[in-house]
C-alpha cells in the first residue's frame, strides 16, 4: 500500500456500420484476406474519402450515453506514421477538436461508486491487420491483410482515475454493456472489434504528482487487461524500490510469458505531425440533429436498473445482473409481461436458466427456454399443479430437450397429487406402519413430523402437495 496505480484507458469501439468509415466497402468479419477493399481504403493516389453518415451518428449516440457534450464542429486530421499495414502511411483520425468531450462512467455499487471522468470521444478509421507466422527457414514471414483498413472506429479517453486492475476491469464492462445497448459495438474482443490501450504509472500514496507512464498495447480481452496491469503495476514499483527509473515507452502483453516486454519508446502528439484532413470538410453537428439522435437512442442500463428496482420491486443485485445485456432485460421483461410474477421471473433466469446457458455456452438469444415457457412454469407451480422441486427437474427437461412445461410433466406423470382422500389414505398407512415414531411425536419429540413427511414425499414419488402433507400429518398426529 506503499504506492499508488495511476490508470487511464483508450478505448477502440469498430461500430456496427455496414460499410466502411471513408467508402462503401463491406466491414462483413471474416471474408477472404484483401477482398473488402477499393482504392479508398488501401490509400491510392487520388481517391477520395467520404464520410459515413451512420458511423457519425452511431458514434453520436455513444458519445451522449457517456455523458459527452458534442462539439458543434469537429474536424478530421491526419495522423501520420509508417506500419506495413497503415497503406496511406497516414491515419485519418480527430485531434485537437473532437466529436465530443467531458463524459463520464460511474463504476462500483451505490455504496462505494465513484466517476471516471472521459476526456474526450473522437471517429477515426481503423488499420488493417499484420499476421505474423512463425520461424521458417531462419526467417519469420509476416502478412497484411487490409480487410479491416478503414473499418470505423471510435477511441474514448478516460482521464487518469483509474487505480487498479479492478477498477478498471469493472470502467470497461461497464462501457461494453453500453455500447451493446447502443447496437453501436458488439463488443466482441476476440474478432477484436472492442480492445484497449492502458496507460500506467506508479506514485508514492498521497502523492498528487503523476510518475512516468507506459502504455500497455493492444489488450483484446478482459484477462489480459486485468493481468498484464497487475504485472505492470508490480514491475514499476520494483523498478522504483531498486533505485532504478520508469522508462516512458509502449509495451505489450506477452501471453506466453505473462509479462510485459518492450515494443518502442513512447510517442508524444508532435511526432504524428498532425494536421487538418484537407479531403474532408468539417463534421458539423446543430441542436435539431442532436435532438434526433437522442430520441432514437434506447433506454440506457443504468436507468433500466433503476426502473426494474421501481416497477417490478426487485432488489438492486437482481436488477443489476437482468440488465447486464439488453437482450437479457428484454427476456426478463418479455416473461413478467406473461406470468405478472416479477421476483419468481428473475429467480428462475437469473438462477437455472444463466446456469444452463453457462453450462452449454450459449446466450441469451440461443436460449432453448423461451419467455412463455418459464411463464407457463411458473404459474404451474403457483397453481399448485407441481411442487417447487419438482419445477426444478421440469425446467432441466426443458432445457435440455427443447419442449414445454406441460409436454415434459405429461410425459414423465408429475403432476402433483393434492386429491385430500388420496393423500389422507396414504399418511393414515405410514402413521400406522410407524407406530414408535408416532409415540415419539404423541411425547412432545416434534422433529418426528419431518419423518412421516418424507414418508409421505417418498411413498408419492415427490408427487404430493408439500403444504396439504403437512397440514394433514398435524392434523391426523394431533387428533
Amino acid at each position: 500500500m506503499r504506492y499508488e496505480a495511476v490508470i487511464g484507458l483508450e478505448v477502440h469501439a469498430q461500430l456496427l456500420t455496414k460499410t466502411k468509415i471513408f467508402c462503401t466497402c463491406s466491414t462483413a468479419f471474416g471474408a477472404p484476406p484483401n477482398t473488402n477493399t477499393c482504392p479508398v481504403c488501401l490509400g491510392f493516389p487520388g481517391a477520395l474519402p467520404v464520410l459515413n453518415r451512420e458511423a457519425a451518428i452511431m458514434a453520436s449516440k455513444a458519445a451522449l450515453a457517456l455523458g459527452c457534450k458534442l462539439n458543434p464542429v469537429s474536424i478530421f486530421a491526419r495522423k501520420n506514421y509508417f506500419y506495413p499495414d497503415l497503406p496511406k502511411g497516414y491515419q485519418i483520425s480527430q485531434f485537437d477538436r473532437p466529436l465530443a468531450e467531458h463524459g463520464s462512467i460511474t463504476i462500483g455499487s451505490n455504496g462505494s461508486s465513484k466517476q471516471v471522468r472521459i476526456k474526450r470521444v473522437h471517429m477515426e478509421e481503423d488499420a488493417g491487420k499484420s499476421i505474423h507466422d512463425g520461424f521458417a527457414d531462419s526467417s519469420r514471414y509476416s502478412y497484411i491483410d487490409l480487410n479491416r483498413s478503414g473499418t470505423p472506429l471510435i477511441e474514448i479517453v478516460s482521464e487518469p482515475d483509474l487505480h487498479s486492475p479492478d477498477e478498471t476491469h469493472d470502467y470497461l464492462t461497464r462501457m461494453k454493456v453500453i455500447l451493446e445497448y447502443l447496437e453501436v459495438c458488439d463488443g466482441n474482443m476476440e474478432e477484436g472489434s472492442l480492445r484497449c490501450d492502458a496507460n500506467v504509472s506508479v506514485r508514492l500514496a498521497g502523492e498528487s504528482k503523476l510518475g512516468i507512464k507506459t502504455e500497455l498495447k493492444n489488450l483484446n480481452s478482459f484477462r489480459f487487461l486485468k493481468n498484464a496491469l497487475e504485472y505492470e503495476i508490480s514491475r514499476q514499483i520494483q523498478v522504483l524500490e531498486e533505485g532504478g527509473a520508469v522508462v516512458q515507452e509502449t509495451r505489450l502483453w506477452n501471453t506466453a510469458e505473462h509479462r510485459t516486454v518492450s515494443m518502442r519508446s513512447k510517442e508524444e502528439a508532435h511526432d504524428y505531425r498532425y494536421f487538418p484532413e484537407p479531403d474532408l470538410p468539417p463534421l458539423v453537428i446543430d441542436n435539431a440533429w442532436e435532438s434526433e439522435i437522442r430520441a432514437s437512442m434506447p433506454e440506457l442500463p443504468d436507468a433500466k436498473r433503476a426502473r426494474f428496482i421501481s416497477q417490478y420491486g426487485l432488489p438492486e443485485y437482481d436488477a443489476s445482473v437482468l440488465t447486464t445485456s439488453r437482450a437479457l432485460a428484454d427476456f426478463f421483461e418479455e416473461t413478467v409481461s406473461l406470468c405478472q410474477s416479477a421476483k419468481a421471473a428473475s429467480n428462475w433466469i437469473m438462477g437455472d436458466l444463466l446456469r444452463d446457458l453457462k453450462e452449454f455456452n450459449r446466450t441469451i438469444g440461443e436460449s432453448p427456454v423461451r419467455p412463455r415457457a418459464i411463464a407457463d412454469l411458473i404459474r404451474l407451480i403457483e397453481s399448485g399443479e407441481i411442487s417447487g422441486k419438482m419445477g426444478k427437474d421440469v425446467f432441466e427437461a426443458m432445457f435440455r430437450e427443447r419442449k414445454s412445461p406441460q409436454e415434459v410433466i405429461a410425459e414423465r406423470g408429475l403432476k402433483q397429487i393434492t386429491d385430500l382422500g388420496t393423500l389422507e389414505r396414504i399418511i393414515r398407512e405410514i402413521v400406522a406402519a410407524n407406530a414408535k415414531t408416532y409415540e415419539q411425536y404423541k411425547s412432545g419429540k416434534k422433529a418426528a413430523l419431518g419423518f412421516f413427511v418424507g414418508q409421505v414425499m417418498k411413498a408419492t414419488q415427490g408427487q404430493a402437495n408439500p403444504q396439504l402433507v403437512n397440514e394433514l400429518l398435524r392434523k391426523i398426529l394431533d387428533a
